[in-house]
């Protein structure tokens, strides 16, 4: 039981400071990373908030993957679901301001990446399976058998220049998140010494069965 509950608490975690990273690195004001360009892109023609765009969106690219036979576990899930509902409660928070000054909005953009970065590792290692948009890129490189890397450059390149054209914050900070991102992933798993590689994810119908029996007993 306290297996499981550390396993929750490691996701809800990395969850919520997922959303911290991206909350961040927005307020930087140089420039949104390249999905956020896109979310906000289409909040400001659809005129909603972002953190519900992450979630309607998360919700078909999941149903896209699930389709073409992807694994969806109950991290895709509450993917979907939380971390666009954390980003919305905290930029109603009133607790960030758009920095000003350009050294500490690049510097702020910075910590919001190794935010996004110690998130990831929360995220991952608790096993319950990969984001929507993980599982996008993982679906194109299965069917073209383009590398993952390749796939996820096309698509994050695809993501920017819709959001751009739709209205979505492109700067100087797009660029940078986009170069340092994987940068900072890896300093943040070596640091942990972290292999994502050794974990191995559950699907959703394995999560919920554990989870049954160990709040049923």
């Amino acid at each position: 039981m306290l297996h499981q509950l550390l396993r929750l608490l490691k996701l809800f975690l990395g969850l919520f400071l997922y959303a911290l990273g991206i909350v961040l690195t927005m307020k930087a004001n140089v420039g949104y990373a390249p999905w956020e360009v896109f979310h906000a892109g289409i909040a400001n023609v659809l005129n909603l908030q972002i953190g519900t765009v992450v979630i309607i969106f998360g919700l078909l690219f999941g149903l896209i993957a699930f389709i073409f036979g992807e694994k969806i576990g109950l991290g895709t899930l509450f993917n979907i679901i939380f971390i666009g509902m954390f980003m919305n409660g905290l930029l109603n928070s009133s607790l960030f301001v758009e920095s000003k000054n350009l050294i500490s909005a690049y510097a702020q953009l910075i910590v919001g990446l190794f935010v996004i970065s110690f998130a990831t590792f929360f995220y991952i290692s608790s096993g319950f399976g990969a984001g929507p948009r993980d599982s996008i890129m993982v679906l194109i490189a299965r069917k073209t058998n383009i590398g993952v890397g390749y796939c996820r450059i096309a698509i994050e390149v695809a993501a920017t220049l819709i959001g751009a054209l739709l209205g979505g914050m492109l700067g100087w900070g797009t660029l940078v998140s986009a170069l340092l991102i994987g940068f900072c992933i890896q300093i943040t798993f070596k640091i942990l010494r972290f292999d994502p590689r050794l974990v191995e994810h559950e699907d959703l119908l394995a999560s919920l069965s554990s989870i049954i029996k160990v709040f049923g007993n």
